[in-house]
């Protein structure tokens, strides 16, 4: 019996993240253009905040020195579960700041790209395709969700749809994004580990 409510318990969440996701697509597919336009324009040209962007990457580098496996996977995962859900739950602001979050990560992403490419060869960004599979679309589907809670406030019955936007964002996030973030903390985790 516990099995059998168990399983009704997942069937209706999963049921009804997929029927959000559904209404989100508009949102969701908004970011992902926004972000990786600006991930081109961050590879082809690699040349706004590059002081502040190398200083930011080199204080992550030392942050993950001499870590153990589970230390960088804990690290990893909370950075991007902490980033994840504040660009979804601040949505409400106009949805300001997950469009912001989009176009700084995306030019960032760019930009670490070119580094590595002009550094490295193209051949180290599949690398980073394991994790990035996973990570990417989480960080995405959040700020895909951040903008539909920011801009159904323009909507009839304002208050109601934040309500509900929240309820199944806080939903999704938990049974979708949760998840995919855990399989990219393990998968970048495990590889800094064996690569350091």
């Amino acid at each position: 019996m516990k099995k059998k409510v168990g399983k009704n318990f997942l069937i209706e969440n999963y049921s009804k993240c997929f029927q959000f996701f559904k209404i989100s697509k508009p949102y969701i597919l908004f970011a992902s253009i926004l972000f990786f336009s600006i991930a081109i324009i961050g590879f082809i040209f690699p040349i706004f905040f590059r002081e502040e962007i190398i200083k930011i990457m080199t204080n992550m580098t030392k942050l993950l020195e001499n870590k153990g496996n589970f230390e960088l996977i804990y690290l990893i995962f909370f950075n991007n579960l902490k980033a994840s859900f504040m660009a979804m739950i601040l949505g409400f602001g106009i949805a300001i700041f997950p469009i912001v979050t989009t176009v700084i990560n995306g030019y960032v992403i760019g930009f670490v790209s070119r580094e590595v490419v002009s550094s490295e060869g193209f051949i180290v960004l599949w690398q980073l395709l394991p994790h990035g599979i996973f990570e990417i679309p989480a960080i995405l589907l959040s700020i895909g969700i951040g903008i539909k809670i920011g801009t159904d406030i323009f909507k009839k019955n304002a208050k109601k749809e934040l309500k509900k936007n929240i309820v199944e964002g806080l939903r999704f996030f938990i049974f979708i994004i949760f998840p995919l973030l855990l399989i990219a903390g393990i998968i970048e985790g495990t590889l800094i580990f064996l690569l350091s």
